[in-house]
Formats: structure tokens, sequence, C-alpha cells
């Protein structure tokens, strides 16, 4: 095991390397973020000089080699447009995204997976057929158009929920709903087909030989078997939800590391983006780590030697 997890942590380290020199890359190649920041009114002269102090006008190998060198101590630099530390940045929206995230996580497990057991289990019926339309719509629909009909019927016609801002559990309901729509039907798909799979095997006759209950049959044998693709997957979907709340929260005003993403990205602060990229990276690849590591807890057969 401390062979895998050293393995792991190392292959972990050149990702978050890759991603490192992909964002600054991508960032560098964009434009100019003295253009942005600066005032309309100022000069040649004052935007060179701000140029010049953040260091933008050298090499672009000396500001990555730099920046490298200020990343492996935790030193993301400053905010161009907030002058404070960008990674402290971040961390303060956070637990708003996980609160998000998590919400839409439950959602997803609660109503993703019970749903596509019970579409396995009564295949070509109204409730086979209802959940497999909603699974459509769900992987179909962009995100932020759920979250525009939502606020349409919930926020504006019936009054039930705010639709917008962070407060009560009633700010929650939304936005959790509609990040979570998108993972719950992918979710439900993939649990009815790894169900699909299960059922005809033999050792579930027989388990309805022996005389089982339906239900210790589904969930104490179908869903037990099929949990590998499934628990792979959620471990993909929370890491998803993690990183990809960007329009969510764009469209509810929700407090979260996305919606710092995308101001950063018009302003062009490059050190709150990179901050952000490098943190939500970070969770998804422990994320991964966690759930392989559940493979063994799942599956007595599977070990890491």
């Amino acid at each position: 095991m401390t062979a895998y997890l050293g393995r792991r942590a190392i292959g972990a380290l050149w990702a978050l390397i890759g991603v490192a020199i992909v964002v600054f890359l991508i960032l560098h190649i964009t434009g100019d973020p003295a253009a942005v920041m600066m005032p309309p009114e100022s000069t040649r002269a004052e935007i060179d000089a701000f140029r010049h102090a953040q260091g933008f006008d050298r090499p672009l190998i000396v500001q990555f080699a730099s920046f490298a060198a200020s990343a492996a101590h935790g030193d993301m630099g400053l905010s161009l447009r907030h002058q404070e530390p960008a990674m402290g940045l971040a961390l303060q929206r956070l637990p708003a995204t996980i609160v998000l995230a998590t919400s839409a996580f439950l959602i997803v497990l609660l109503v993703g997976v019970p749903a596509g057991v019970l579409s396995a289990l009564r295949p070509r019926t109204w409730i086979d057929y209802t959940a497999r339309i909603i699974a459509l719509i769900g992987q179909s629909a962009p995100t932020y158009w759920i979250g525009l009909m939502l606020i349409l019927l919930f926020a504006v016609r019936l009054g039930w929920v705010p639709a917008s801002g962070i407060g009560d559990w009633r700010n929650l309901v939304l936005p959790a709903a509609t990040l979570g729509f998108f993972s719950t039907a992918k979710i439900m798909r993939l649990t009815r087909a790894a169900m699909l799979e299960v059922l005809d095997a033999d050792f579930m006759r027989t388990a309805r030989a022996k005389g089982l209950t339906a239900v210790r049959v589904a969930l104490g044998h179908g869903l037990r078997n099929a949990w590998l693709p499934i628990v792979t997957q959620l471990g993909v979907e929370l890491g998803t939800l993690l990183s990809g709340a960007i329009i969510t929260e764009t469209v509810f005003a929700w407090p979260g590391v996305g919606r710092l993403a995308v101001q950063a990205v018009f302003e062009r602060d490059f050190p709150v983006v990179e901050s952000v990229v490098l943190l939500t990276a970070t969770i998804f690849v422990v994320l991964n780590l966690v759930v392989d590591l559940l493979y063994a807890v799942l599956d007595p057969r599977i070990r890491y030697a």
C-alpha cells in the first residue's frame, strides 16, 4: 500500500506540474493584463511602468521560472486587482463552493442512484421511460438554461425560493439542483446500465432461488456488485461539481471559487486564475486517489500491493 501511495503521489505531482504549465501558457497568450488593469486614460509610460513592476516585460521562460519557484513554496503572488494573496482569496471562496457542490452531490447520490436502480428493476415500464427521459434532458440541456428555467418557475412565478445570492438553505435549493442535474442524469444512466448487466448474472438467479426478498436481492447482491463503475463515476462527478460550478455560481451570483475565477478571467488577474485552477486540480487529484482506495473496501478481491 505504501509503495502504491508513493507512486500515486509522484503521478499527482506531475499532473499538477502539467496543469500549472498549461494554465500559465494559456493565460499569457490571451493578452496583456496591463491593458485591462490600468485605467483607460493611462498613458503609455504609465502602462509600461505597471508592466515592468509586475514583471510582464520579462521573457516568458523567466516569468514561468519565477512563478514555479513561488508556487513550490505555496506563494501564488498577489492579486492584481485586490492586492491580496491570490491563494488566500481562493481559499476564502472555497467553503461556499464546497457547500454548493456537496449539496448537489447529495442530490446526485439520493436521486440518481435510486432512480437508476428502479429503472433497471422495472424495464420498459413508465418508471423506466420517465427516468430515461429525465436523463436525456439532463445530459442535453445546457446548465445555464436549466438554471434560468428554474429561476423563472420557482423564484419569479411561484416565489418559493430566492433567485440568487447566499443566505439560508432556501438560497441553496436552485443552484444545487441546477449544478446536480447533469450529474444526476449521468449517474442515473450508468446505474441503470450497471444494474442491467448484473441482474442477468448467475449469482443473482441463485439469490432469487434461495427465496430472498426482491429488495435484498437488488440491493444486497445486485447493487453491491455494480458499485465499482458507479463509485468511479461518483468520484469524478464530485470533482467535477467542485471544479465545474463556474456557470452555476455565475447564474445565481453564488460567491464561490467559480465566480471568482470568472471575474479574474475578465480582469486578467493571472495570480487568482492560477490559484483557482491549481486548487481545484489538487482537489480533483485527491478525490481520484480516495476513489481508488475505496475499491479495496468495496471489492475484497482488489489489493494494492
